[in-house]
């Protein structure tokens, strides 16, 4: 554990690590927010929520890479302000809004949303050295997983006990309070032999987006495709056992595996490629459609738990390395956008290949999702990179042989 020892003693990086998780839960929090406040404080359907968590999925993909590129270009305050001040005024007038303009408006704040995650890993990525950094990433990504273990539960116990607006009203200022929170702190983007990279201009987008970051961000897509489809088969396979009430228990032992997965990760002193480790998350998945009881299910997704925050930890790892500094912002976007496409697309797919054949069909369609994009990027990652000149504001040039598979 001497490594997190190292980070934690990072001038500034604990604080940003409290403060980004603040920001984190409750936005992994919105959507179940917004469900529950379109169910029980309108009276509508689940379709109709869905409209809404749909609307506020697709605006935090598209908003991903343009926020940060306005934080490559404007600074962090500038953007962490402005979409502070978004996120008022969106929370603030939900319960006072009709359903068709709160379908834009969501869409609009998701847009806008405190980019909390990619301003934590550029901050990682500016403030720890190489040695340190997979360790960083590794708490980064056990961040992740109490942040989806925490959100969503503490809405659905406070929608069961209080008004739905209300709900809307606290995930709406936690949101705030952890983007006010990440501006007071500025952490660091760049590292001080990357601070001119601002003004020594972008290099072309065909320079940095490569087929080694394409990679990663198929593996992203890849891996929070499985995750998303994971959770669909769980809630599926209980179902059709008569035992969904212990569904929460075992999403619950998942998240707990993926949290000591991290952290044993983290711990070690060499990294492993990310093609490798979402291919085993990939094989692991697939036999956990054999359980038909909580109790087996709950040990069958074990394997698939220790392997998932250090497979989103070698991505976000992947990426601060391949990006240059000067376009940080906008790589680091690119990879909140491909995670989010992952988990809004994997629960359909999934959906699909249990409704024509059986609940464990759930699990081999998500493992063989990971499967398929850890080839991809296994193959991708192993093209000879394109002689161009070296990134603007990059420390050093990477060479081939450190990123195959990365």
């Amino acid at each position: 554990m001497t490594g997190y020892r190292q980070v934690l003693a990072v001038p500034g990086l604990a604080p940003l690590l409290g403060v980004s998780l603040l920001a984190r839960t409750a936005i992994t929090a919105d959507v179940m927010a917004l469900t529950m406040y379109v169910v029980l404080g309108l009276g509508m359907s689940y379709a109709a929520a869905g409209g809404v968590a749909a609307a506020l999925t697709a605006g935090v993909a598209l908003g991903g890479p343009l926020l940060g590129r306005l934080i490559d270009r404007r600074g962090l305050r500038t953007v962490l302000l402005a979409t502070v001040a978004v996120q008022v005024m969106f929370w603030l007038s939900v319960p006072i809004l009709p359903y068709g303009i709160l379908l834009g408006a969501a869409f609009a704040a998701g847009l806008l949303m405190v980019p909390a995650q990619l301003v934590t890993r550029q901050a990682i990525t500016a403030m720890t050295t190489t040695g340190q950094r997979r360790a960083a990433f590794a708490l980064e990504s056990v961040q992740g997983e109490l942040s989806y273990m925490v959100g969503p539960a503490v809405v659905i116990l406070g929608a069961a006990t209080m008004s739905p607006g209300l709900v809307a009203w606290g995930v709406g200022a936690a949101i705030v309070a952890g983007g006010a929170g990440i501006a007071l702190l500025n952490p660091p983007l760049r590292t001080e032999d990357e601070a001119d990279a601002g003004t020594a201009g972008r290099p072309p987008r065909r320079e940095w987006l490569g087929a080694r970051l394409i990679a990663v961000l198929t593996m992203a897509f890849g891996a929070t495709m499985l995750l998303s489809g994971v959770d669909l088969a769980i809630v599926a396979t209980l179902r059709e056992a008569g035992q969904v009430s212990w569904a929460a228990v075992v999403v619950a032992v998942f998240g707990v595996a993926s949290v000591a997965g991290g952290l044993i990760y983290g711990a070690q002193s060499r990294p492993l490629p990310t093609w490798l480790l979402l291919g085993l998350l990939g094989l692991v998945t697939i036999p956990a459609g054999l359980a038909h009881d909580w109790r087996w299910l709950c040990v069958a997704v074990v394997g698939a738990g220790l392997l998932t925050a250090p497979t989103l930890a070698t991505v976000a790892d992947a990426v601060s390395r391949l990006a240059p500094a000067s376009v940080r912002g906008e790589a680091t976007g690119l990879q909140s956008s491909a995670l989010s496409a992952g988990f809004a697309l994997g629960s359909p797919i999934v959906g699909l290949a249990i409704d024509v054949s059986v609940p464990a069909g759930g699990f081999a369609a998500a493992g063989l999702a990971g499967l398929t994009a850890a080839l991809a990027g296994c193959l991708l990652s192993r093209r000879p990179p394109a002689r161009t000149r070296p990134p603007v504001g990059s420390r050093t040039a990477v060479p081939a042989t450190t990123t195959q598979g990365r």
